[in-house]
């Protein structure tokens, strides 16, 4: 049998094959705690559970919907982007996908060709790199500071005349660093001088810890928003991992080409996970807060004991990360 370039080119996740053993170990009653995968271990919320079960038992959940979503999800993920940013996109702008990672694919299906060039902070997450090459360009990785952050200076020495595009994770995975509102303006203000589209990955925007201030590149000035892609989705922030809905926001005329290409690839996102998504976004939002208080509870527990551990090297200031402390600043001795 005869294989793309494609196929041999791209390599399997990392992380999802970490996280694979580690839930098999598990299983196999070892004692381990699975660190592989940006998964909450809280189950999904009940009242979103049961708008899943309503759409079910209504007959709603039985049939296609456009490609793009329902548009009940799209206004109600136009609201909760008002809400929680105080920035507005109407329905036409945002396309719903099978979970953010979709969303990032079908960016590059359609941003990039042969011969361009994405950068990407280093470290980051390890679907950016393949996906780029998936769409036949070239992952360019741009060096970070000690606090693991993109400057000006690091994009200068990675930006060409083939350079298209630049990934801003923040909060980042894996890391858990955060952007300040400084530090994205002139990020913004870089890709504008250099006509390089920002793709804002905020999946990670509701979990930020101990006081710490984020910013999303969207609320900066409108020529920064203009620059910008927003891509998110509920998997963090509603613990629907499993359910698979993420989205991407930004000018019509990008929407309609993702939605041509998404009409091709997976027909539309699972229509019950659409109508679970509804709940989430407009629903009670005290559980969001409620896992969020969670997990800052954890990390302010777990940290001092890391800190004690050979061979850590952790940043001195927990406050200003979010995710977890997956990466260290040197390798184990």
């Amino acid at each position: 049998m005869k294989f793309s370039k494609r196929s041999l080119a791209v390599k399997p996740s990392a992380t999802v094959k970490v996280s694979n053993q580690a839930k098999q170990m598990q299983a196999d009653g070892i004692d381990v705690i699975n660190l592989g995968i940006g998964e909450p271990d809280f189950p999904t919320p009940e009242s979103i559970d049961q708008a899943a079960i309503a759409a079910i038992n209504s007959g709603n959940a039985s049939f296609y919907t456009p490609a793009s979503g329902l548009p009940a999800l799209k206004e109600a993920i136009s609201q909760r982007i008002k809400e929680d940013f105080d920035v507005f996109y109407t329905p036409d702008n945002i396309s719903v996908t099978n979970g953010a990672k979709m969303a990032l694919y079908t960016l590059m299906q359609v941003l990039v060709d042969e011969g361009d060039e994405v950068l990407i902070p280093q470290p980051g997450w390890v679907s950016y790199e393949q996906q780029i090459i998936l769409a036949g360009a070239t992952p360019v990785m741009v060096t970070t500071n000690d606090e693991f952050k993109v400057t000006e200076e690091s994009l200068n020495h990675a930006v060409n005349k083939n350079t298209r595009l630049l990934i801003i994770n923040s909060p980042q995975n894996p890391t858990g660093t955060i952007y300040s509102k400084e530090e994205l303006t002139a990020i913004g203000n870089w890709a504008i001088m250099h006509n390089i589209v920002i793709i804002a990955d905020d999946i990670y925007s509701s979990l930020i810890y101990n006081g710490a201030k984020y910013t999303s590149l969207i609320q900066l000035d409108d020529n920064i928003a203009a620059q910008t892609i927003l891509v998110s989705g509920l998997s963090k922030a509603y613990s629907m991992t499993g359910w698979r809905i993420g989205y991407i926001a930004g000018a019509p005329e990008l929407i309609s080409k993702v939605n041509a290409m998404l009409s091709h690839a997976t027909g539309n996102p699972a229509a019950v996970s659409q109508y679970a998504a509804i709940e989430a976004l407009t629903g009670n939002q005290s559980m969001v807060e409620h896992m969020r208080q969670a997990f800052e509870d954890r990390l302010n527990k777990i940290y001092p004991l890391l800190q004690n551990i050979p061979g850590f090297d952790l940043p001195v200031n927990p406050r200003a990360h979010s995710i977890s402390f997956q990466m260290l600043k040197r390798p184990l001795d």
